[in-house]
């Protein structure tokens, strides 16, 4: 005679069970889930009574998880999500409006010169919204979002946008300027600062040892986009984010000055949680920003 197969347990019960398991509380489980906390116990015991097992060590104010539970539970979550993506890569319609949030120097040096293909392959229209210095803080909502950081993020999409490494970089007008004044040494020449989260040319200079006091910063600026520029204008030598200027680089209006390159283990991030853009657009979108090239 053939064994009667394994009758998988209602969803509901399910949800009620990961949710619980993850927040530590019935209460909180049902808060979460528009339920009453009576509910979420009885769609729980139901689903103890369906598998055969208890999976949670319940007492006077708090529960725990059972050995069973535990075990259980990580499958669980993974299923959830699996069927959570999979849905709405299917099924959920993509959004027809986006909207970026950035400073003012990715916006010009990172993500303008690669609008167009991003309104092409997520099919949506776009909006760019800048934001003034120390607004790096992330939140939780319907903006696609650019900051700087270590990665430490709660949303629910993010890709870092590139390694950050920092250089000195200059006009070659400037440099042919201080060869003919007899400055064959970069140091010697004017320096641009710029406020901001990277690090600065103290932190450059210490870390290879170099002279801090030639080549005094002459020049500082709020946004990494306007020192750039006067770099570009001959004005002095700016320590540089090699990504943000590579097409500067490449052009020839801009050089690299000395082998040394610090590397920093914080970077601009592209964030955003699911109510700001559809799986599907948000694949297109990391992997056209991930190819690109300016």
């Amino acid at each position: 005679m053939q064994e009667p197969s394994f009758q998988l347990p209602q969803l509901e019960w399910i949800r009620a069970f990961e949710a619980a398991a993850r927040l530590g509380s019935f209460t909180a489980a049902a808060r979460e889930t528009g339920l009453t906390q009576p509910a979420i116990s009885q769609r729980i015991s139901q689903l103890e009574a369906h598998l055969g097992a208890q999976l949670f060590l319940r007492q006077a104010r708090t529960i725990a998880l059972s050995v069973e539970g535990e075990a259980w539970l990580p499958h669980v979550q993974a299923a959830l999500q699996e069927l959570s993506e999979s849905s709405e890569m299917l099924f959920a319609r993509d959004r027809t409006h986006l909207t970026f949030s950035a400073s003012q120097s990715v916006i010009a040096l990172f993500l303008v010169p690669r609008l167009a293909e991003v309104e092409r392959v997520t099919g949506a229209s776009i909006s760019v919204q800048s934001y003034v210095l120390g607004g790096q803080s992330a939140t939780l909502d319907e903006v696609i979002q650019i900051r700087y950081g270590a990665g430490d993020w709660p949303h629910h999409y993010q890709m870092p946008l590139y390694d950050e490494v920092l250089a000195p970089v200059a006009a070659p007008q400037l440099l042919a300027q201080g060869a003919g004044q007899g400055q064959g040494d970069w140091t010697a020449l004017p320096r641009i600062a710029c406020t901001g989260p990277r690090p600065d040319w103290h932190a450059y200079t210490r870390a290879f040892g170099l002279p801090a006091t030639p080549g005094a910063e002459a020049l500082r600026f709020d946004t990494f986009h306007a020192a750039l520029e006067a770099a570009k204008s001959g004005l002095g030598v700016a320590l540089a984010s090699l990504s943000l200027c590579a097409a500067d680089l490449r052009a020839g209006r801009l050089v690299q000055l000395g082998s040394e390159v610090l590397q920093h283990g914080e970077t601009y991030w592209l964030l955003a949680s699911k109510r700001a853009i559809r799986r599907r657009q948000w694949d297109a979108l990391t992997t056209t920003l991930r190819q690109s090239k300016v």
